[in-house]
């Protein structure tokens, strides 16, 4: 099941993901690439990524085989739909947020003048 909201850490490790793929379906990438990908001050290791690699496989943004290559620890990635629309959906929950923040501070402002009327009037 797609989660409706990611963490900061798994919107971070989402982003490198699909940063590395370039539009691609499947493709290989090493923990060292992605870490080199993902920001300094997520202070994330190689356990924490696994986690939240993982963690993303299970919601269903991609499929995660590991594998080794020549010796080093490799990741096949697999992007699923969620994943391949990851950015499209992070970018409308984005426009929801300001959406809802407009109205919020839209209503303030009316029921800030209403109570300027109604004190004028009855004041």
């Amino acid at each position: 099941m797609i989660s409706d909201r990611l963490n900061r850490r798994e919107s971070e490790v989402m982003n490198a993901v699909y940063e590395l793929a370039g539009g691609k379906e499947r493709f290989l990438v090493s923990p060292c690439e992605l870490m080199a990908t993902l920001p300094a001050r997520g202070k994330y290791n190689e356990e924490t990524l696994e986690r939240t690699l993982d963690s993303l496989a299970l919601d269903g943004y991609f499929e995660l085989v590991e594998t080794d290559r020549k010796g080093e620890k490799t990741y096949v990635i697999h992007m699923r739909e969620a994943g391949l629309g990851y950015r499209r959906q992070n970018a409308q929950q984005k426009r929801g947020l300001v959406f809802r923040i407009a109205v919020a501070a839209l209503g303030a402002v009316v029921t800030f003048l209403v109570g300027l009327l109604l004190r004028a009037i009855f004041g």
